[in-house]
């Protein structure tokens, strides 16, 4: 894939969610549309924070240098053209010259720069800018990224949920951008402009008049739709109170929206993501702190199990860090295939005998709210299975996405089960979980197992800048080796996203990055019946 020409073309769409009675949806020219959502974001900032709950309506709310088709191919966006230099050490942005900011201030290449800088200082994907030494602003609708060394990923990090311009005006006050006031009450440059949070119930999005496109965006409104109880959200697309239930992965709830006669369900707009289903460990914390017992529970998880029985065999098993159907993805690794002979053995060797009442250890294990088939079902399935190699796990549930990570990135658990994107390249999205520098206390998605080998950080920091496609593969597969054998993760499966859309709805979001782009070109075709 070649990420280093100019592609002029135009852009994507996606968002809504609101509690709004379905006959007043398309009662105004362009309509609105309502996602359903289980996740509740902590902000809308993605400069500083990852994930689902941020980056759908912050794609909406703040414009990207780039977007991406659903090829791969970079798209101009807030950056009209761009070049990469020979050497490979610079790539310069030519920015459109009628974007402003949703408070009437243009967009400049000031902002851009500043956006740059605080994303590597901020982002929880601390490699994904490291090798950006500075951006330098020759005039307001020119910026230089200069680079330490070639950046394979550079132009897919530009996308919208990974690279949201903001306004330096208001962000470079000297406030800590991770706590900013702003980050609740945004102004970027996208398509939509926030125009009401009420937290845990909804979010409003309304269509920005001066956005730059012309013509878009297409819809008047989004709203996002928060429901914590996954059924509801279902039942709210088969009854059109909802247009967009994207991230569904449960394979019952799955066949269940392809029964629907008024939705279109998809597993469309995902092939950036990689998304991995996962169990991870707390390495500093005793008695996970000794490989033997984080093998030992590997061995006794039984991976087979759970792909072929709790998920109906429509998952996909991952054994690794990199996702299955990447071209880095290393196949000869160790599966840790279900032997409970094995696991007991381990425990042993690691001081863990089995006492009179056949127990050996206790731990606590918690799963992201609001993904039942993924998360909850595997840890209440994993609290009867590890009872068997007498490991007694407690399940400890949060009452929302905000409580989990602030226990997983706080380190205060055990083992977690999780969902991590791999985000389209390692640089982007792997790198992150292994890197001893990434060990970022508070910060979701960073390395929280608190894993350290400096031999792994050794392989990271070379295939980061590795140009030739054959090394790089070599340094990425001795790294998944050497993380498989030390298992800071017990690797489960690929989810399999699927998106459910009203019938009527045109130009849907079917990009490598789905709804986590801008909804801009999204539109109805008919207004749904009512």
């Amino acid at each position: 894939m070649r990420l280093n020409r100019a592609i002029l073309l135009t852009a994507i769409g996606i968002l809504a969610t609101y509690a709004t009675p379905q006959r007043s949806l398309a009662q105004s020219p362009g309509g609105t549309v309502v996602i359903a959502t289980t996740q509740v974001p902590r902000h809308f900032n993605g400069a500083v924070q990852s994930g689902v709950a941020t980056a759908v309506p912050g794609a909406q709310i703040f414009a990207s240098p780039l977007r991406y088709d659903d090829n791969w191919n970079p798209q101009p966006y807030l950056a009209q053209s761009w070049e990469t230099s020979q050497d490979g050490l610079s790539v310069t942005l030519h920015l459109v010259r009628n974007a402003v900011f949703h408070d009437g201030h243009p967009v400049t290449s000031e902002d851009v720069a500043f956006s740059i800088m605080a994303i590597k200082a901020n982002h929880p994907f601390q490699n994904m800018l490291a090798v950006v030494d500075k951006v330098e602003t020759p005039d307001p609708y020119t910026a230089v990224i200069r680079l330490s060394h070639p950046h394979p990923a550079l132009l897919l990090a530009m996308s919208p949920a990974l690279m949201p311009i903001l306004p330096k005006h208001i962000y470079g006050d000297g406030q800590d951008l991770k706590t900013h006031p702003a980050n609740l009450k945004p102004i970027g440059s996208g398509p939509f402009k926030l125009t009401e949070y009420k937290q845990g119930e909804y979010i409003t999005l309304e269509k920005f008049h001066r956005f730059f496109i012309p013509d878009r965006p297409k819809l008047d409104k989004i709203v996002l739709r928060i429901m914590s109880d996954p059924n509801a959200a279902l039942v709210s697309a088969e009854r059109g109170e909802t247009n967009i239930l994207p991230f569904v992965t449960g394979i019952r709830d799955i066949e269940r929206l392809q029964r629907a006669s008024n939705l279109v369900v998809t597993n469309k707009g995902y092939t950036g993501i990689g998304a991995l289903n996962w169990l991870a460990f707390n390495t500093k914390k005793k008695p996970l702190d000794d490989v033997r017992v984080r093998q030992a529970i590997a061995y006794a998880a039984n991976r087979d199990f759970i792909v072929n029985k709790l998920m109906g065999g429509k998952a996909q098993p991952a054994t690794g860090p990199v996702a299955p159907g990447s071209l880095l993805e290393e196949k000869n690794v160790e599966t840790y295939k279900f032997d409970l002979a094995k696991a007991q053995s381990l425990l042993d060797a690691a001081g863990y005998p089995k006492r009179a009442d056949g127990s050996r250890l206790s731990l606590t294990i918690d799963y992201i709210p609001g993904a039942d088939e993924q998360q909850r079902n595997i840890a209440e399935y994993l609290r009867s299975q590890l009872k068997r190699a007498g490991i007694n796990l407690e399940v400890r549930a949060a009452p929302d996405f905000p409580t989990w990570a602030q226990r997983i990135s706080n380190h205060d658990f055990d083992l977690t089960m999780d969902t991590v994107f791999n985000w389209g390249d390692p640089v982007i999205g792997v790198d992150r979980t292994y890197l001893s520098s990434n060990i970022r206390k508070g910060v979701i998605w960073s390395n929280t197992q608190q894993y350290s080998n400096p031999k792994v950080d050794e392989l990271l920091a070379a295939a980061a800048k590795e140009t030739s496609p054959e090394r790089r593969k070599e340094l990425y597969s001795e790294f998944q080796k050497i993380v498989v054998s030390e298992v800071p993760i017990y690797f489960i499966d690929v989810v399999p996203y699927y998106s459910a859309f009203s019938k009527g709805l045109e130009h849907l979001p079917n990009t490598i990055w789905g709804v986590m782009s801008p909804l801009d070109e999204l539109s109805w075709a008919s207004p749904p019946k009512t």
